[in-house]
């Protein structure tokens, strides 16, 4: 019903940059909440971002002032802008739709 593909991973220097995508497909309400999580080696998933239909934005503390996550409702698209990235942000990341869909995970991997 739901179909989430991720895109944008890849390997960059630590200081780099990295842009997600997340479009969504199928039949659902585009007013859900979107997100993404990630989980690297040995550890569980985590919460990197969300944001609500309206614009709304939460973000785990690690990455405050490194990423930015936006929507385009119109699109079913969400989007995690990754600046500054660290070694420690190497993960597969996951989109979210509405907590009840999700992506397969793009991974990043940042190299010091």
């Amino acid at each position: 019903q739901v179909q989430l593909v991720e895109s944008g991973g890849g390997l960059v220097q630590a200081g780099g940059s990295l842009r997600l995508s997340c479009a969504a497909s199928g039949r659902f309400v585009s007013t859900n909440t979107m997100g993404w999580y990630r989980q690297a080696p040995g550890k569980q998933r985590e919460v990197v971002a969300t944001i609500t239909s309206g614009g709304s934005t939460n973000y785990t503390d690690s990455v405050k002032g490194r990423f930015t996550i936006s929507r385009s409702n119109a699109r079913n698209t969400v989007y995690l802008q990754m600046n500054s990235l660290k070694p420690e942000d190497t993960a597969v990341y996951y989109c979210t739709l509405g907590y009840n869909y999700w992506g397969q995970g793009t991974q990043v991997t940042v190299s010091s």
